[in-house]
């Protein structure tokens, strides 16, 4: 199969749509435990983006889990799968010029080095929202510790799942010792010097 596939060149670059959009694309990759804050730093991130006028676009379980990954289950393999055609559809939107935030799990080191493999080390920023599982529990936005100290959810990640948390992020939020406003910052003030 892979001997008949064979690429199209495209006249507009990478590059030609970074300059039209008047800022550089690349992949910020939020990683930590559920409820953590992941999404909720990211979407504060983006707002703060799009006043800019960065063009940008969120990644996050609910847009992807609906879709085009609804056949994988939480089992160590579908999760790996999960995250490789995550990393794979951030490389396209990194391609079209976009900043890109993708907000999940991926509790295991080597498939965050796959992506980073997949979109190329320049493009890749791993953000580490570092909050502890106790904290994680006490908030359970989703109700998802809850059901899983009730043996409700299996391979839940912290409890009966493995999370390999990053040895050296870009960026490490401890969401027990800022606010999101002040995390948020932390995260603008590293990657606008990136856009230019």
């Amino acid at each position: 199969m892979k001997e008949n596939i064979i690429p199209h060149s495209y006249q507009v670059s990478k590059k030609d749509r970074e300059e039209k959009n008047k800022h550089k694309s690349f992949l910020i990759w939020f990683t930590g435990l559920s409820g953590s804050g992941k999404s909720t730093i990211a979407n504060v991130v983006e707002q703060e983006l799009y006043k800019l006028g960065v063009k940008t676009y969120s990644l996050d379980g609910d847009n992807i889990r609906k879709g085009i990954n609804k056949d994988l289950s939480f089992a160590p393999e579908d999760r790996t799968e999960n995250i490789r055609r995550i990393a794979e559809i951030a490389n396209l939107m990194v391609d079209a010029g976009l900043v890109v935030l993708a907000a999940f799990v991926s509790p295991y080191r080597k498939d965050r080095e796959n992506i980073k493999a997949i979109v190329k080390d320049v493009n890749f920023l791993e953000v580490f929202i570092n909050t502890s599982l106790e904290e994680c529990e006490r908030r359970d936005v989703k109700g998802l510790y809850k059901k899983s100290r009730a043996g409700e959810i299996k391979n839940m990640t912290g409890i009966s799942s493995p999370y390999e948390a990053p040895q050296n992020p870009d960026i490490e939020i401890k969401t027990e010792e800022c606010t999101v406003e002040e995390a948020v910052n932390t995260i603008l003030n590293y990657i606008k010097p990136k856009l230019k």
